[in-house]
């Protein structure tokens, strides 16, 4: 607190740091550094509340493995990006290096980053409950609680998802979790891109155990999960060939280690209705989330990347490029971008926290 203050009076400029395994898509923010990784371990924990609090530096694996303890887990799946993606980030100049820290729970919602149950559990924000924060004036505010039916106030503590700590400097995080399911399984089907979408969309509209759905080469993958039986009556009814080592694709799919993101063409992240067809872009396609999350490796011109995702309804991201992150990311809304003008004014008024 005192670091924002003095910087703060100063109008000095300040770099949040974390475990830096995010950094390819953030990139690097301008200012003198504050790491903030010794604020760490795990505050409160009620499983049978379905409620954990933690500081922000607390390492995500730290986080996951006690909740595993209690047969609970994070619903939104949140990618680590500690391995595979860290490595070429080291080897393209980069933040990582097969030494840097682990990834952090104050990183993972700054970013909002959510795994592959994100569009049948929730994203990260949806998860979060409270937060306390230090704003750029050095002080120390909490937002929301620690309980899921929280009304008191604006629910500012989900801006925090997605902020990249240009809102404040996270210490406190609460956050619902959920039990982990009785069973799991993974199906796969071989089909066209059109008609992948065309049934994950049926299926989503359906009363079936849906944790994830992706299409990636010819191959459309479902993971189903709940009790048993559940399971069982959903794997009758759609059929399929079941994947022997389906957590293993869905692990490597979520923190990018499949050989599809193993390159240094620039990767761009399209959201976009999952029912959208198909768009006539050049590149290599993989498709998450139901169809919302499309990804595409390519070369293409970043302004008719914009001009065609935004046709379809959705927005495009450069999510991790081997040069500098130069191509623009869709632009607000001229409401919302006024909306977060005045959001960014009144809990960073001199702007030092995280420039760039």
């Amino acid at each position: 607190r005192e670091a924002v203050r003095a910087a703060f009076s100063a109008g000095t400029p300040l770099a949040i740091r974390g475990g830096g395994t995010k950094r390819f898509y953030t990139g690097s923010a301008t200012g003198t550094p504050l790491d903030v990784t010794g604020h760490r371990g795990i505050v409160s924990y009620e499983p049978t509340e379905l409620v954990i609090t933690a500081r922000a530096g607390t390492p995500l694996a730290e986080i996951e493995a006690t909740l595993a303890a209690d047969n609970q887990m994070l619903g939104f799946e949140p990618p680590h990006f500690t391995d595979g993606i860290e490595a070429r980030g080291a080897r393209q100049g980069g933040p990582g290096s097969a030494s840097s820290p682990a990834a952090t729970l104050g990183g993972t919602i700054a970013c909002g980053f959510s795994g592959p149950r994100r569009p049948y559990a929730g994203s990260a924000r949806d998860f979060v409950l409270g937060t306390k924060i230090i704003n750029g004036k050095g002080e120390v505010v909490k937002f929301g609680g620690q309980v899921m039916k929280n009304v008191a106030g604006f629910d500012v503590s989900r801006l925090m998802a997605g902020s990249l700590g240009t809102l404040g400097v996270l210490l406190e995080i609460s956050l619902k979790v959920l039990p982990k399911p009785a069973q799991e399984i993974t199906l796969t089907f071989q089909m066209g891109a059109d008609e992948a979408i065309r049934q994950m969309n049926t299926w989503a509209g359906q009363p079936l155990p849906l944790s994830a759905a992706a299409y990636s080469g010819d191959t459309l993958y479902i993971r189903l999960s709940g009790s048993a039986a559940g399971v069982r009556a959903a794997r009758t009814k759609l059929g399929g060939e079941l994947l022997e080592k389906g957590a293993t694709f869905w692990e490597e799919l979520r923190e990018h280690q499949q050989s599809y993101f193993k390159t240094d063409t620039p990767l761009w992240r399209l959201s976009v209705p999952p029912a959208a067809a198909p768009i006539d872009l050049p590149g290599n396609w993989l498709l998450d989330w139901g169809g919302a999350q499309r990804w595409l490796v390519t070369n293409a011109a970043a302004e008719n990347i914009h001009r065609m995702v935004e046709s379809a309804g959705g927005y495009a991201t450069l999510f991790r490029t081997s040069q500098a992150n130069a191509a623009r990311n869709s632009e607000l809304p001229e409401p919302a971008r006024i909306l977060q003008k005045n959001i960014k004014l009144s809990m960073d008024p001199a702007g030092i926290l995280n420039p760039g």
